[in-house]
């Protein structure tokens, strides 16, 4: 494409810890770049004015913002997600919108069976055993903590899109049964099962699936009381998708065998989370890390540029409008 980009604005490069990360490559896309750890509506008013490619990871570009950037013709999203783009106002003003798919999938997977796997062998009180219990066992090791098998357990994948046919994958190898919901609100694809049946069936249930209308809560009191009181949660996709009251009130009351969890509904928790106030041993929190490998966001910035050099050629890549 003839068009000359000579200005790349960053909205938000902290959100993607870049010290680990080699930028050089996205750098060379363009003369100019501008990178900004973070960006206030009002500074990035500014700093879009003369950007004719903007770079976001969570920062959000509204129809207003658009409007306040003349030169601006691609938006480049640092996620798979697009819901912080007004995609009509981009299209409307010719601003072209592409994101980033799949580069997440292998860290996700493997922080998927670590939580499992440290739920199902109790590693946390092994731990505790070992530096406060051990030495004065009369036997070698201590079985205090019983430990359980992934291998021939049943796995439930709400979500078999990349990342559910990923874990589906590795449970396989692992010996698991794997189980796949039916999408909510209407899915008769063969060998795919209700999800009441299949939260009665699975002595693991892992969400995949986006958060959206129909998704929105899509487990509450009443299904968690349909799972067995030894099965676990694993949730590493939206915090929106689980009543987080109603699952610290399953563990407590030990109707749950326990939960693995990345995601919160809200993102810092500024307002708290049932789910931080108790320390039980069977609930694992980590702080929206499942994506977060350093390799995994190498991957995101090389698709990023990846994206960037394809527009400039004049082709289309990952493009969502």
């Amino acid at each position: 494409m003839s068009l000359a980009l000579p200005r790349g604005v960053v909205l938000d490069l902290a959100t993607l810890h870049p010290q680990d990360l080699d930028l050089s490559g996205l750098r060379k896309t363009l003369p100019l770049w501008d990178t900004y750890n973070h960006s206030s509506a009002a500074e990035a008013a500014l700093r879009l004015q003369d950007a004719t490619v903007a770079v976001t990871n969570k920062f959000v570009i509204d129809a207003t913002l658009l409007a306040r950037a003349p030169k601006l013709r691609l938006v480049c999203i640092a996620a798979t997600g697009t819901n912080n783009i007004d995609l009509s106002a981009a299209s409307e003003r010719g601003v072209a919108v592409a994101h980033v798919t799949g580069y997440a999938t292998h860290s996700v997977v493997e922080h998927v069976f670590a939580l499992m796997l440290s739920l199902r062998r109790r590693l946390s009180e092994q731990q505790h055993g070992a530096s406060s219990l051990w030495a004065r066992q009369r036997n070698f090791c201590i079985t205090d903590y019983p430990t359980q098998e992934l291998h021939g357990t049943k796995l439930g994948i709400v979500g078999y899109g990349e990342l559910g046919q990923a874990v589906a994958s590795v449970g396989r190898a692992f010996g698991m049964q794997i189980l796949i919901a039916q999408r909510p609100g209407g899915d008769d694809r063969s060998g795919r099962l209700p999800l009441e049946e299949l939260l009665r069936e699975a002595d693991v249930v892992s969400l995949h699936c986006p958060l959206a209308s129909n998704t929105q809560g899509l487990i509450t009191a009443r299904e968690l009381a349909l799972m067995k009181p030894t099965a676990l949660l694993i949730n590493t996709a939206r915090g929106g998708l689980v009543d987080e009251h109603a699952l610290m009130a399953a563990l407590q009351n030990d109707r749950l065998g326990g939960a693995g969890i990345d995601v919160l509904r809200e993102e810092p928790p500024r307002h708290g989370s049932p789910l931080l106030l108790a320390r039980l041993p069977n609930l694992i929190v980590t702080p929206h890390v499942a994506w977060a490998s350093c390799e995994a966001r190498q991957r995101l910035v090389d698709e990023l540029t990846a994206n960037i050099e394809a527009f400039l050629a004049g082709e289309i890549r990952n493009r969502v409008c």
